[in-house]
């Protein structure tokens, strides 16, 4: 049981962690060993990002501090907040990467929801898996790339070959 002296400072770091962050993901951890957390948070450190359980309660009461309506005791299991600095795609498929590696293992971590604070807006486990498999910024380029040399490529073919007949 938390003392009351605590549960202020557990309501205090998760508004600073609110004023930093742009992005929360909250999971269920149910059934991880603490090496799969560790191995979590080092993940997120490229990313700047932190992996923090806290209260649902003392969360919901840092929330209404800072003028957020979201309520994070919505879920039933135990809440792990992912709080990301920056938006959501650049982590986003890291952490559907360890989520298969942990898969594999016979172990989950449940993705529950999350909030953009950008755009106040509630991220639904659904929206947060589609983001997750999507490509990362750098071959969406290079697919785009392609398909605008495509069709140059195609022209240069077709004149090569009729070259060759004349």
């Amino acid at each position: 049981m938390l003392t009351k002296q605590q549960k202020t400072k557990q309501i205090e770091e998760s508004q600073q962690l609110l004023e930093k962050n742009q992005t929360l993901i909250f999971t269920d951890f149910t059934g991880l060993l603490t090496s799969d957390l560790k191995t979590l948070r080092q993940l997120l450190r490229e990313f700047d990002a932190k992996f923090k359980v806290t209260k649902k309660r003392l969360l919901k009461i840092a929330f209404g501090k800072k003028g957020i309506d979201y309520d994070p005791t919505q879920f039933d299991q135990q809440v792990g907040v992912i709080w990301l600095p920056k938006d959501l795609f650049g982590p986003a498929g890291k952490i559907y990467q360890f989520l298969k590696e942990l898969a594999k293992a016979k172990k989950e971590l449940k993705i529950l929801g999350g909030w953009d604070r950008q755009t106040k807006k509630e991220i639904t486990a659904e929206e947060f898996m589609t983001i997750a498999k999507l490509p990362t910024r750098e071959v969406l380029l290079t697919q785009i790339a392609f398909m605008l040399t495509m069709p140059l490529r195609q022209i240069m073919v077709a004149l090569n070959e009729r070259a060759k007949k004349i």
